[in-house]
Parts: C-alpha cells; sequence; structure tokens
C-alpha cells in the first residue's frame, strides 16, 4: 500500500519516543474528561449550540445577543482540544505501524493504536449528539462514559509498547484472575453511578438544561456503597496476592490503586460535603481518570507477554541465515 511505504521510510522509533506517544495518548484520553467537566461546571456546555458549527453560519464563536463570549470561547476550547487528541491518536497508530514493519508479528499493537483513532471519531459522534440534544443528562453522562474505555486502552497500549506478544503468562493465580476482572467491573460500576449523581446535580453545563429527577442523596449512597464494593474486591486481590509469589512490580501498582481510590474517595465526600464546588468537580473527574489508569495497570502488572522484540532482531535473522 502506498501509505505504508511511507510510514516504512520513517526512522524505526525507539523506545523511549513509543513511551511518550503511549503516554500522551494516556493523558490526552484523560484529559479530554477533565476539560469537559470544566466546560460543564461553567454552564458553558450550549456555548456553541450548535454542531460541528459552533453558531449557524460559523465553525468558530461570534459576538452573538444569545451566547455570551466567554462560554463559546471555553466550548470552542473544548472542541479545539478534540483535534490535538486525533494527533496524538494518528501518532500511535503510525508508531505502531512502523513497529509492525520491522516486526511483522506484533498485530496486537496495531490493534491496540487503531482504537485510539476510532474511540476519537465515536466520541465525536457521542459529542454531536451531546450538543444537538441540548445537554440532556444521559447524554452527557454517555458522553463522559464513552472516554474512559479509552483510558484504558491506551494504558494497554503503553504496556503493549514495553512486552512482547508472546500469549499472555498471568503471574497471579486464578482465583486472583477471577478477583481481576470483578475489580474492573465494579469500578465501571463506580463510574456508571457517579455519572448519574451528576446527572441529577447541579452542574448540568447549561442553566436550562433538563436534569435528572431523582434525590440525589440517595444516588451520592449508591455511589459511595459501590466504591466501598471496589475497594472490598480490591482487599480480597491483595489477600489473593499474598498466596504466591508476586512480583515486586505488582505490588507497586497495587499499592498505587489503594492511595487514588482512597483519595478519590475522600475528595468525592469533601466536594458533597461543601455543596460539589466547581472546582472539586474536577479534581473528581481527574481523579475518576487515574483510577482507571491505576487499575488498568495493576491488569497489565498481573500478565506477562514476553520481552519486547529488538529493533534490529530482523536483520541479526537474516545475517545468521546466511
Amino acid at each position: 500500500m502506498p501509505f505504508q511505504s511511507l510510514v516504512a521510510r520513517l526512522p524505526y522509533p525507539s523506545f523511549a519516543v513509543q513511551r511518550a506517544v503511549a503516554i500522551a495518548a494516556v493523558i490526552a484520553q484523560a484529559g479530554i474528561g477533565v476539560t469537559g467537566s470544566v466546560v460543564r461546571v461553567t454552564g458553558s456546555g450550549l456555548g456553541c449550540p450548535t454542531w460541528p458549527q459552533c453558531v449557524e453560519g460559523s465553525i468558530v464563536p461570534v459576538a452573538h445577543p444569545e451566547f455570551d463570549a466567554l462560554t463559546q470561547w471555553i466550548e470552542f476550547s473544548n472542541r479545539m482540544l478534540t483535534g490535538v487528541v486525533i494527533l496524538v491518536a494518528a501518532l500511535c497508530v503510525i508508531t505502531a505501524w512502523r513497529v509492525q514493519i520491522e516486526h511483522p508479528s506484533r498485530r496486537r499493537l496495531v490493534k491496540l493504536a487503531w482504537t485510539m483513532p476510532a474511540g476519537v471519531m465515536l466520541q465525536a459522534v457521542v459529542g454531536g449528539i451531546t450538543v444537538l440534544a441540548k445537554l440532556e443528562w444521559w447524554t452527557v453522562a454517555l458522553h463522559f462514559l464513552a472516554s474512559t474505555p479509552l483510558v484504558w486502552l491506551a494504558v494497554l497500549l503503553l504496556r503493549a509498547f514495553k512486552e512482547g506478544d508472546e500469549p499472555a503468562r498471568w503471574l497471579i493465580p486464578e482465583a486472583g484472575r477471577k478477583t481481576l476482572i470483578v475489580l474492573a467491573a465494579a469500578m465501571w460500576a463506580v463510574l456508571v453511578a457517579g455519572t448519574v449523581v451528576t446527572g441529577a446535580g447541579p452542574h448540568g453545563g447549561d442553566p436550562g438544561t433538563h436534569r435528572l429527577q431523582a434525590p440525589i442523596e440517595t444516588l451520592t449512597q449508591i455511589h459511595g456503597g459501590l466504591l466501598v464494593v471496589y475497594l472490598i474486591v480490591l482487599a480480597v486481590f491483595g489477600l489473593q496476592l499474598m498466596r504466591g509469589e508476586t512480583p515486586k512490580q505488582l505490588w507497586q501498582r497495587y499499592a498505587i490503586v489503594w492511595i487514588v481510590a482512597v483519595l478519590q474517595g475522600v475528595v468525592g465526600s469533601v466536594q458533597y460535603g461543601l455543596g460539589v464546588p466547581e472546582a472539586l468537580v474536577s479534581f473528581h473527574v481527574l481523579g475518576s481518570a487515574l483510577v482507571i489508569i491505576s487499575t488498568a495497570a495493576l491488569w497489565c502488572s498481573s500478565r506477562d507477554c514476553g520481552p519486547v522484540p529488538s529493533a534490529n532482531a530482523p536483520e541479526r535473522e537474516l545475517a545468521t541465515s546466511n
């Protein structure tokens, strides 16, 4: 293919470059959710009331009697950040593709890389639906939830750049694997419940948007209860790790999950106690991204796919065969 030949002409990316591109993907996928929360708490969600244009007849904000200039620019800036996410996603594909050209067996790496631009396109569509639906709470919830698997996949991509493509060898007992799956499921249950609490809360993105008519106290208790379930499952997983020879790195990842999850719970409790101030909302969204990242890192550290092939392995094999 012509494009593949162009990619093949690029220098082989060093491990440092591969790592930097993957870390950029993690930051971009997590960051777009945080900036989206800033749009929401500032009431700027309909600063650009149409999509893909900002206002009727213009892709960029223009003076308009019905829309404040600041809210227009906040919403428009968040949309422009999508361009950065797209660029990072493209770099992920190109980098992984260049690696696969050198090592044809690394198909899993390329598949993971392609989830980045595919996810961005899905997010763009969901974002457009959210605007056209005038920020109905459930569309805002879907817009956020659509980004959560992309954060997870970005962490898996980072790991894939640093490991081989051998069949995964689990470093934990069979029971630990099942518990880890339950832990991931509990994490997403906490996230879903959090979006429902947000749907009934005061920050809808626009003063006139429809809110979920449900008792926020009850929803908050459910959200907090699910976090407790997550922590209990995490504790059970730790007890299972103690039954075998657990690598030091896995214990480190496990400790990080505890720290992040507990701090997230503290931020959520303080946020609720103070009446949901705007700044803490964005910190709580950042915390949710960190919970996803740390849990995904724990998942990755629980398995081993062998060493990453060296950049000049094909040349060495060719020289040996001659």
